[in-house]
């Protein structure tokens, strides 16, 4: 038998650890403000019930790291700085992420462990909650039309989180449907008892496909029952609404190359229209600027879904995006700039792109006088929110669904509107490119650098047969790491010549594709035992 307070190390199947206070050493929740409450208090009222759902939302943005404090495990910072270290558009400067930028992650290993373990956590804080909401409704504390609301947040949350598990322990899609692949294990039920605990140490990984059916019944659910706005500001963009699961399909269903499928979901908001773009769902449209999502990103009207952070709550100088991705300069801390190879680019950008120009700091006054991102410098207060998805990315998951059943005039359309607002006129596509598909998907790198998009794309493509990522790409190494790339900032500028990538690419078939399974995992689960990545 399996010990509810031995298995709370084990966030796969921990339950105890979040909302009772029955084991794991009688710690309550993550689940601010509350702490040491009964699971029966927090869903004794409307209002309880509500703090409780931001409580959940604050599991997505903080988590904990080796089970003290938050480093943005699993959305407020990590998801996009673990994958955009797994591709190749940044530089590793430092010490700090040479593990997931080189490869060298093992069972043990700290990012992949933590990343692991706190999509868990909130998966099974977001079924604890679908399954209080729903007794409150049985209870009259609540109607049936808020607990269906309430239990749509979770859904999409938990769908949102398994997807993240898939795209870095399982194949892509394009070889896991076909084989049989293993998937991960789906929760679909709360942990917070020794029986729940044993019933959760049944389930398996699944398989690829299996899983990716379980994320769309969740979003198609979430869909049904989400509102399309909200009533309170603050809640626009920072909690799930019904375009955010809409959104999100066009993202599930573009790694399961459902082209039709993607193009069906973007219907629903507006991508099937011509002229300016935007969604009946939501009212989503793109900004007349491309910074706007980024300098406004509590209120604007492209952010579909973003996870909150502010100067009370955040991932910490360890974990927030303006600290971890910025330069040491301004305030940040110079771990990582940009790839002069993809600042230089001119198969990537044209000569004026005004995001190269706004959205790209140069840092005069650090040890690397490099180029660093700027969609992220609230430096003192780290309260930068975390872009999940924009309208933006459904565009152009569209755009790329549409060129690749061939209707080039509406993939060209999609692909200009987001394109269009940044480049000048006279760079602007009138036809299109003889490449459409690879033009999406260069679009894609710049529009959504920063923004954790990298490995989700090189993971999905990786075995596309035209348009291959091959594997983990190959990286520009620093002068810290005895690499070429100097420290003085010389090798940025337009049209400059590649620099040597010296960490060489990690081809598809090597095991370091896929991150292991973490030794506490798969020694208290056995059938994860059983099932652990190949080399691990």
């Amino acid at each position: 038998m399996i010990k509810v307070a031995n298995y709370c190390k084990s966030a796969a199947l921990a339950g105890a650890l979040l909302l009772i206070n029955t084991a794991c050493d009688d710690k309550f929740t993550e689940l601010s403000p509350y702490t040491r409450l009964s699971e029966t208090l927090v869903f004794d009222s409307p209002a309880n019930i509500e703090l409780t759902a931001n409580g959940v939302y604050s599991q997505a943005a903080i988590g904990t790291y080796n089970g003290t404090t938050g480093r943005g495990y699993p959305f407020g910072a990590a998801s996009i700085i673990q994958s955009e270290m797994r591709g190749e558009d940044f530089v590793n400067l430092e010490q700090f992420f040479a593990i997931t930028y080189e490869a060298t992650y093992n069972t043990t290993s700290a990012n992949n462990t933590n990343h692991w373990d706190q999509l868990y956590n909130l998966i099974n804080q977001a079924n604890l909650f679908i399954e209080g909401v729903r007794r409150a409704e049985e209870q009259g504390i609540i109607t049936k039309e808020v607990a269906d609301a309430y239990e749509g947040e979770g859904r999409f949350l938990r769908a949102l989180s398994h997807h993240e598990l898939l795209i870095h322990w399982s194949l892509p899609y394009a070889e896991g449907a076909n084989a049989n692949a293993y998937g991960v294990p789906y929760r679909d039920f709360g942990i917070n008892s020794t029986e729940s605990v044993e019933r959760a140490a049944s389930v398996d990984r699944g398989t690829v496909k299996g899983t990716y059916d379980k994320i769309l019944a969740d979003l198609d659910y979430a869909e049904s029952v989400l509102p399309e706005t909200s009533s309170d500001p603050a809640n626009k963009i920072s909690r799930a609404k019904k375009g955010a699961a809409i959104a999100l399909k066009t993202r599930i269903k573009l790694h399961m190359g459902d082209w039709q499928g993607v193009i069906n979901e973007g219907t629903k908001m507006g991508t099937n229209g011509t002229g300016e773009f935007s969604s009946p769902v939501g009212g989503y449209r793109l900004t007349p600027s491309p910074v706007t999502p980024f300098t406004n990103f509590q209120n604007n009207s492209e952010s579909i879904f973003s996870i909150a952070n502010g100067p009370n709550s955040n991932p910490g100088t360890n974990g927030s995006l303006p600290r971890m991705l910025g330069p040491a300069g301004p305030g940040g801390r110079g771990l990582v700039s940009a790839n002069p190879n993809f600042y230089n680019s001119t198969e990537l950008w044209v000569e004026g792109d005004i995001r190269r120009e706004q959205l790209f700091v140069h840092d005069p006054i650090g040890t690397y006088k490099h180029y660093f991102q700027k969609k992220y410098t609230d430096y003192n207060n780290q309260g930068d929110w975390a872009p999940i998805i924009r309208y933006a990315e459904v565009l152009l998951n569209v755009a790329e669904a549409y060129a690749r059943i061939g209707n080039d005039a509406q993939a060209l359309a999609l692909l200009n509107a987001v394109r269009n607002r940044s480049v000048p006129v006279e760079d602007q596509y009138t036809s299109a490119p003889a490449d459409l598909v690879k033009a999406i998907l260069n679009e894609r790198r710049v529009e959504l650098f920063a923004e954790g998009r990298r490995w989700p794309d090189i993971h999905r493509l990786v075995l596309d047969e035209k348009y291959t990522t091959g594997g983990i790409p190959a990286k520009v190494k620093s002068s810290a790491w005895g690499g070429a790339l100097k420290n003085d900032g010389s090798d940025y500028g337009y049209g400059k010549p590649a620099i040597p990538t010296e960490q060489a690419a990690i081809p598809y078939t090597d095991y370091r594709f896929l991150w292991p399974i973490n030794n506490e995992e798969v020694t208290r689960n056995p059938l994860l035992l059983q099932q652990q990545n190949p080399g691990y």
